[in-house]
């Protein structure tokens, strides 16, 4: 009974240390996890990033060269894509923008202008364009003192322009409105006019001058000067100039400092003579400042790289520039602030992959290595695991062979093959893992083998015993039969 008990306790200490020691299915799990986890690393570090843009007004000009930029973007499969939302206004879109709804936006300074807006870049530039009769020596806008001027609004916020700029001047607008009455001192009667209206209000001197905001190329800029030039009896116009600028700009800084060039509307006559200094307004792509930089810039390089392609679409495009600046210090504090995306591709210091991810990378490595040396020194433990279990059943298989030759029973021989079927089992289980070697595999079956031939020997010796046991039994009653039968016969 003590040998059966030895036995249980060896089989009880070899499944504790089976339970103990991981299965190598685990490890390979453990390995696809990893290899997993990698790949969706990567996934992720690659997927293009898709940007919020607000664009107003939405049947702008401004708002049709971002639906082509977008386009753009998606048939390239950039790295970077535009999710367009249409507003109404500028006002509206620079307002989504403040409120974190965009990450993006198309926004007018002097309309509105975000807190947490950041310039890519100028779309274009908008100047205040002021036209008058050569003949009439308006040369400045102090010269528009107890003048009417003519103005041809295209947006909501040309008016709170033009009168910023008045009262700059201490001009007060009003006055004088009806025709032929001259404004109060100190004022400058503004009249609201239509396009198709300029010529005959200069015709008729209703208005002494004419004025629009847009942009010095275009065609409405345009329209005005020739309107007013048909409006002269001498057919000769000169352009009003907007003397301390930079003054201006120190009290309204979301405006800007113009210059339009000579020759701009014409060069037979050259209209005007000379460059001409004005002020004006912009309408600027800009972004939150928290929009990752590598995204800002690559939006903002290929915004100017495909300037061509989309000009095709958006003629606006051959507006676009950057922003001034001198240095990236420069870039950064400016009066409207540009973002260090933009200013990385201006400065032509955009990041590479590797710059971009270096420290992910440099902690991965390092975790990494931890990680390996870990993996490495569990490996180590599980095979010394393997080896500590394979020992422990060789040596209760020898363990056993002795036991067998000390068997006194039949029961206790049943007993030994029970275990030594559980310790077969077991080791068959461990061999389908194919975690042990083929000389230890062989030295186990040897020893199965030779438990098996020794609980035989010892059976048929048992056997024998009992046998012949049986056989002198029988001959010693044989011979008590025999000794009591002589005496009675005689």
């Amino acid at each position: 009974m003590e040998r059966l008990q030895r036995g249980r306790i060896g089989h009880g200490l070899l499944h504790a240390v089976s339970a103990a020691v991981l299965r190598r299915e685990a490890l390979l799990v453990l390995l696809a996890l990893g290899l997993a986890a990698a790949a969706a690393g990567v996934f992720y570090l690659s997927r293009p990033t898709t940007l919020t843009v607000a664009v107003g007004p939405q049947d702008g000009p401004e708002a049709a060269l971002i639906e082509a930029y977008a386009g753009l973007l998606g048939r390239a499969r950039e790295d970077v894509r535009f999710k367009v939302v249409r507003y109404g206004d500028v006002r509206d879109s620079g307002e989504a923008l403040q409120a974190n709804k965009a990450d993006l936006a198309i926004v007018r300074p002097d309309v509105f202008m975000p807190e947490n807006g950041l310039t890519l870049a100028i779309l274009h530039d908008e100047a205040l364009v002021i036209a008058a009769p050569a003949a009439s020596e308006i040369e400045d806008i102090p010269d528009l003192a107890r003048k009417r001027l003519g103005v041809v609004v295209r947006h909501d916020a040309d008016l709170p322009f033009l009168t910023n700029l008045l009262a700059f001047y201490d001009f007060l607008p009003g006055g004088g409105e009806a025709a032929g009455e001259e404004p109060a001192p100190g004022r400058v009667a503004l009249v609201m006019l239509k396009p198709a209206e300029v010529t005959a209000a200069i015709a008729e001197k209703r208005v002494d001058a004419a004025a629009i905001i847009a942009s010095p190329g275009s065609k409405a800029a345009n329209a005005l000067v020739r309107a007013v030039e048909s409006g002269t009896p001498d057919k000769k116009v000169a352009l009003v100039s907007v003397p301390d600028t930079e003054a201006i700009l120190q009290r309204y800084p979301e405006l800007q400092a113009v210059t339009i060039p000579a020759g701009t509307f014409g060069g037979r006559p050259k209209r005007p003579q000379e460059e001409v200094k004005t002020v004006g307004a912009s309408y600027r792509l800009m972004a939150r400042g928290t929009v990752n930089r590598v995204a800002v810039a690559s939006a903002t390089q290929h915004l100017f790289e495909w300037r061509s392609k989309l000009a095709a679409v958006a003629p606006i495009a051959k507006l676009m520039k950057a922003p001034d600046f001198d240095t990236t210090v420069a870039a950064t504090s400016a009066r409207l602030p540009n973002h260090p995306g933009a200013v990385d591709y201006f400065e032509r210091e955009q990041q590479t992959f590797l710059e971009r991810y270096e420290d992910y990378i440099y902690l991965f490595a390092f975790f990494g290595g931890t990680i390996g040396s870990g993996i490495a020194w569990l490996g180590q433990r599980l095979a010394r695991k393997r080896r500590e279990r394979v020992d422990i059943v060789l040596d209760r298989l020898l363990d056993v062979m002795r036991e067998v030759r000390a068997a006194t029973t039949r029961a206790e021989l049943d007993a030994i093959a029970i275990e030594t079927d559980g310790l077969v089992a077991d080791v068959v289980t461990y061999a389908r893992e194919r975690s042990i070697d083929t000389r230890t595999v062989s030295a186990l079956i040897l020893a199965v083998d030779g438990v098996h031939a020794a609980i035989a020997d010892a059976r048929r010796q048992l056997d024998g015993l009992r046998e012949a046991e049986t056989r002198s039994g029988a001959r010693t009653r044989t011979a008590r039969l025999l000794a009591l039968s002589v005496p009675a016969a005689e």
